[in-house]
């Protein structure tokens, strides 16, 4: 699955309230523990990250305390006690096999010595694959049995809408954009490598003028800043989106035109007159590029003017405009075809 496919069908999970309990397999650093959180938040429940690699046998079971002629276990207080959420043990396979044990009875009993899930809390868990070369165990074939199981993989649309929404460096994202193969390229041998993660530790690394070489690594980073160069020779995108780019031609480098398409995505909803920014930019596009690179902008801006509730500003713009809405659907079916 990409992972807005997987999101989907978590939502699907936390809507139906189907409460099997769930194991999501990835790469490290696709996003498996960002997804679970996003998951919860848009439905407004909790959400409880337990890293059970981190954990010894009592932080999970509890410890055992004297009640008279017996003890009992008194049980962590970071598990759930009342509510709605998601219980989610990450890096399930990577703990040590006592730990999975213990992580079995929670899966299997929904309790662990005097503990028990309450009713509406799910359980969820993820892992990475031994392919990854991460350090994990072999999960026991009756834990594995228990789970429903979902894999997924890096995407680079997935990632866009992701980056997109939550205002991550037009830059990188135009970068990726034209090297999709950087965005998930595992290298066991060096300790920073890209991934869609580090790429977001990266964009928070450019804002504060740091090299990103730290985050994604040596390789990735050096062609990103010769991809750079490229970015800082483009036309000016503001004079664009003030409706002001009549004599601004569409590059011809390609480089070049992703970085346009991506750049008018990412700064049209920024400002007040979010609506009028990105009318501007289609007819701009409409105007000056063939189908595919009005294909690429429309289906990444309209999918974040969706996300943020802005969509319906430059709608009111289009039925103003009805030649352009028409030209703007004729590029899209060249564009599909």
């Amino acid at each position: 699955m990409t992972p807005q496919e997987l999101k989907t069908y978590l939502e699907k999970l936390v809507a139906k309230q189907v409460m099997l309990s769930t194991m999501l397999w990835g790469p490290p650093g696709v996003g498996k523990s960002a997804l679970v959180a996003q998951v919860a938040a848009g439905a407004g429940i909790g959400c409880i990250d337990v890293r059970l690699s981190q954990l010894a046998p009592t932080d999970l079971r509890g410890l055992p305390v004297p009640d008279g002629k017996v003890s009992r276990w008194l049980p962590p207080e970071f598990l759930p006690t009342q509510g709605t959420g998601i219980l989610f043990l990450d890096e399930l396979n990577m703990a040590p096999p006592v730990m999975q044990g213990i992580a079995q009875q929670l899966i299997l009993d929904r309790k662990v010595g005097s503990y028990a899930v309450p009713d509406g809390w799910l359980v969820w868990a993820a892992g990475n694959r031994k392919e990854d070369r991460a350090s994990v165990f072999d999960m026991p074939a009756p834990l594995a049995n228990r789970f429903l199981h979902l894999s997924v993989e890096p995407d680079l649309d997935s990632f866009k809408a992701y980056a997109l929404e939550r205002n991550l460096s037009d830059r990188l994202i135009a970068f990726l954009a034209f090297r999709p193969t950087l965005l998930h390229k595992l290298d066991p041998l060096q300790p920073a490598w890209p991934s869609p993660r580090s790429w977001e530790m990266a964009s928070q690394l450019l804002k504060a003028e740091l090299d990103i070489a730290a985050a994604v690594g040596e390789g990735a980073a050096t062609e990103f800043w010769a991809f750079e160069k490229v970015y800082a020779s483009l036309p000016s995108l503001e004079k664009i989106l003030e409706g002001d780019g009549a004599r601004i031609g569409f590059p011809s480098e390609p480089s070049a035109r992703y970085a346009v398409a991506i750049g008018l995505t990412a700064r049209a909803p920024l400002g007040e007159n979010v609506g009028e920014r990105a009318y501007n930019a289609l007819s701009w596009l409409v105007s000056k590029a063939s189908p595919e690179w009005l294909g690429l902008f429309c289906t990444d801006l309209f999918r974040l003017l969706r996300a943020r509730g802005q969509m319906g500003a430059l709608a009111e713009l289009a039925r103003r405009d009805p030649k352009l809405w028409q030209a703007v659907q004729e590029h899209l079916k060249l564009f599909a075809s």
